[in-house]
């Protein structure tokens, strides 16, 4: 078997591309090869002798016994010789093609490369290039190097597949490989007594024998085929597959075509490999061109048919019609699993709930675990490092005297508080160790020392308890933040706000495409039932948790032991219930049904802390039938305020030298007469007394100091109530409805609630929410007798001489005074208005009935008494415009 000899391009490199129109020189060309052949065969002794080293000896035998395949002559011992070879995949002259010409035939060999190698394309684009590298491997003849040995050499196969006289009758005229494919195409030609289906039936026959198997695909062989049609080289990002869309198309355009059958197309396909199934184009289908699916169970087999079918036509005679039928293949991705994909796709309304709901059950199981130990840890502060006795033990060490002095002089200056209402603290404790499925609630203005008295005091020695402060759950804005700061509260974590959010939009995008409730996003409510709930799980295991199998009660289900032992139980203490309570309703009735959960299980006691004197209303309807426990805190009385301030005041020092304590603040002061006169017009509110006691150790005398807080309250007042820093439409008052109060308690201590009802400025139907709002604001407080309002006071003591203070300023009062009965004004033109227009309509009757008389003189003597009050009016304006016009 003989190489043709191959042409040359620019720059020496061997060209890929072959001139069909020089064949006829080929015997020539071949009569050159071998005279150069014997040439070199007789002096191969003669050459070895002068070669310096047995190494360059070997090489030039190699070189001789390698000339039949080159063609040419080597001229130099490294020269590896090779067939003529194109260096991309893009077909000769890159046309996309291999153009087989007379006496000439095409090959595909398959199971030459891995193909799982070639899918990654990077590798093209990397400046080692496989297309070249392993182009040149496959013509290599050269068998010391490891590449060759391990990769099947076509041009070899074909050579040992012919044997005897009709060996040197095929020519190997080029390779072209295939790398995403695994494969090459051999181009060869043959003589004419020869034909490519003998060829094919001897190469077959040689793999079958010797079974050529690569080390990577030890399973499968090297097979061969013949190409039948024209196939398509392309070097495009396509993968192939099991799957083949095998397209109809004519052989002329316009011509007729014809869709193959089944039967047909196993016929032709069925000798690469083993079909899977066949689908044809649905009957009722327009798509052109016409076309069917092959399914391949190898992606081998699939390979070799496509490379070895494509531009096959068929004739008349094979079902091909009149004019034929070309057959054009590509590969077709096949998508495992599809029916279950468009099943989902295609039922949103059962796939998105669905999935709602494993998404759901998923962080149940996962996350409400983590969630309940941190809780517990929250609760038990496991993880505090200030309750740890060591870290307890390195603080008071390391204390100063000062702070740990300061710190005695506190519970010293409280001690007087909590003597007065030791019969409070007491009661308390003795029913926390009831049994009895009830709130407990601790009533109190602001400032009373509610939150002192429960959790420093009352519940001092209780291990395990937990406050939830509801105002940081009330102030917050938005969803997000309310959810996070109720999470925070009880140690929930971790916690994921923002889903919330984004929940939504999800929801209601898949709402809007199938037209029902998907259930991703949940509600603030259902959030914050969550975090109750978690609670309330983390509570019971830690009322649980120190019981044992061998005690008495053993046999107890856990609901009886928790009812048994009372003691056992954690204490829930919720700060601030009702704050702002007209804005958030809906989380103090949820915290208030969680509650009574707590409470009616036995799970916990809860204790509520609160400033609105209306909780029962709000508390009634989460436990209707139960009569709750309640503690009412009130201000301090007189004298043990005084003895408050100066327990404050009062630090026992002792002398180093002499050991003899020195005079305390109170008894080194004079002043401290003037307490007496100061805490009547203070009042008992510990927060003022606080306050009263840092100015008072500031160097100032108790007079000047309270003068000095009354004045800040009265500032408070104007700003708050009267000046109006709010927006108007979150003031549920008027300046003119804050002033009356201002001024009617300046000069009472209590006023009638419904006396204050009756007047001009809160007869309207909004006059009793303004009253409520502004108890809500702590400008006054109402009292309630047997459920129902009953008087007005100041909101704290202190307020009583601010409210004095306002209106002993002249220009002050003549301007909020001029307001309210320019407000009476109005009110009275208003019901003018109303009765001249009733007069009006009683006197176009066009008869005056004898019983309209009583009607009209009424009307005539209501308009006759505004009018009086207008006059009224109008002469005290003008009094109090002079005083605006005069004074500053």
């Amino acid at each position: 078997m003989t190489v043709a000899k191959p042409s040359r391009g620019p720059g020496g490199r061997v060209s890929a591309t072959r001139n069909n129109t020089k064949h006829e020189n080929r015997n020539s060309r071949a009569h050159y090869v071998c005279k150069d052949v014997q040439n070199l065969t007789g002096s191969v002794q003669s050459r070895t002798k002068h070669a310096k080293t047995p190494r360059a000896a070997k090489m030039i035998r190699r070189s001789v016994q390698a000339a039949p395949l080159l063609g040419r002559v080597p001229t130099s011992p490294r020269f590896r010789p090779g067939c003529r070879h194109a260096t991309l995949e893009a077909g000769e002259n890159k046309s996309g093609h291999i153009n087989a010409g007379p006496n000439e035939g095409i090959l595909f060999f398959d199971n030459l490369f891995p193909i799982s190698l070639f899918r990654l394309q990077f590798l093209v684009r990397t400046p080692w290039n496989p297309e070249k590298t392993l182009s040149s491997v496959l013509t290599s003849t050269d068998e010391s190097t490891v590449t060759s040995r391990s990769i099947a050499n076509p041009a070899k196969l074909l050579k040992r597949s012919r044997s005897g006289a009709t060996e040197d009758l095929v020519d190997v005229v080029e390779i072209l490989p295939r790398l995403k494919e695994g494969g090459a195409f051999v181009k060869f030609s043959h003589d004419s007594s020869t034909s490519p289906s003998a060829v094919q039936a001897a190469l077959t026959s040689y793999l079958k024998e010797h079974k050529i198997r690569p080390w990577w695909n030890p399973f499968q062989r090297v097979r061969a085929s013949l190409v039948l049609g024209r196939p398509w080289v392309e070097d495009l990002y396509r993968l192939p597959s099991t799957r083949l869309r095998v397209e109809f198309l004519p052989t002329n355009p316009g011509a007729e075509v014809a869709e193959l059958s089944q039967e047909q197309l196993y016929s032709f396909f069925r000798p690469y490999g083993k079909l899977a199934d066949i689908i044809t184009q649905p009957s009722d289908s327009k798509i052109l061109p016409k076309y069917a699916y092959l399914d391949f169970s190898r992606m081998r087999r699939a390979i070799m048919a496509k490379n070895c079918m494509h531009g096959f036509t068929v004739s008349e005679a094979q079902g091909g019609g009149k004019m034929g039928t070309v057959l054009r293949l590509n590969y077709e991705k096949k998508i495992r699993g599809s029916w279950l994909k468009d099943w989902l796709m295609n039922h949103p309304r059962i796939v998105i709930p669905a999935l709602a709901a494993l998404v759901a059950g998923i962080t149940v199981a996962v996350f409400d675990p983590l969630r309940t130990f941190f809780i517990k840890a929250h609760i038990t502060k496991a993880f505090h490092i200030e309750d740890n006795i060591i870290y307890k033990w390195f603080k008071t060490q390391a204390d100063n005297v000062l702070t740990a002095f300061r710190h005695r002089s506190e519970e010293t200056g409280m001690e007087a508080i909590w003597e007065d209402r030791r019969s409070s603290i007491e009661q308390l404790q003795t029913w926390l160790m009831e049994t009895a499925d009830t709130f407990i609630i601790v009533q109190g203005p602001r400032g009373s020392g509610k939150r002192e008295l429960v959790v420093n005091e009352a519940l001092k020695n209780q291990k395990h308890k937990l406050l939830i402060d509801c105002k940081p759950i009330q102030e917050a804005r938005g969803d997000a933040s309310t959810i996070s700061a109720a999470a925070a509260e009880v140690g929930y974590r971790p916690v994921f706000s923002w889903t919330n959010s984004i929940s939504g939009l999800i929801d209601l995008a898949a709402q809007g495409a199938t037209g029902v409730k998907t259930g991703f996003s949940e509600t603030l409510d259902n959030q914050l039932a969550k975090i109750w709930n978690n609670t309330a799980t983390a509570l019971k295991q830690i009322a649980l948790e120190d019981r044992k199998k061998d005690d008495k009660d053993a046999n107890l289900s856990d609901d009886e032991y928790l009812e048994a032992h009372p003691e056992r139980r954690p204490v829930v203490v919720i700060d601030n219930f009702l704050h702002k309570s007209q804005e958030g309703a809906m989380i103090y009735d949820k915290l208030a049904e969680w509650a009574a959960r707590l409470t009616t299980t036995n799970v916990a006691h809860v204790i509520f802390l609160t400033n609105d004197v209306s909780f029962s209303k709000s508390l009634s309807r989460a436990l209707p039938d139960r009569v709750f426990r309640q503690i009412s805190l009130s201000d301090c009385p007189p004298d043990v305020a005084k003895r408050f301030v100066i327990n404050h005041l009062d630090l026992d020092r002792e002398d180093g030298d002499s050991g003899l304590k020195q005079l305390s603040p109170s008894q080194r002061r004079k002043d401290l007469d003037e307490l007496d006169q100061v805490v009547s017009i203070l009042g008992g509110r510990l927060t003022d007394l606080e306050f009263l006691t840092r100015r008072i150790q500031a160097g100032e005398t108790p007079g000047r100091a309270v003068k000095e807080i009354v004045e800040q309250s009265a500032s408070e007042i104007l700003k708050m109530f009267l000046f109006g820093v709010m927006d108007e439409g979150q003031r549920q008052w008027s300046p003119q409805q804050a002033w009356l109060l201002i001024k009617e308690l300046a000069k009472h201590d209590t006023l009638r609630y419904n006396e204050v009802l009756l007047s001009d400025a809160y007869k309207s139907a909004s006059g009793e929410k303004a009253l409520q709002a502004l108890e809500q604001a702590e400008l006054i407080s109402i009292l309630s007798s047997n459920g129902r309002p009953q008087a007005i006071r100041p909101g704290k003591p202190v307020y009583q001489p601010a409210f004095r203070r306002l209106t002993e300023d002249r220009v002050l009062q003549s301007r909020f005074d001029l307001a309210l009965l320019n407000q009476n004004i109005a009110v009275e033109s208003a019901s003018i208005d109303k009765y001249e227009a009733e007069l009006h309509l009683l006197g176009e009757l066009p008869k005056q009935p004898v019983e309209v008389g009583a009607r009209v003189n009424w009307l005539l003597a209501k308009l006759s008494a505004c009018q009086a009050k207008i006059e009224a009016y109008e002469k005290e304006t003008g009094a109090l415009k002079k005083v605006l016009s005069s004074e500053y």
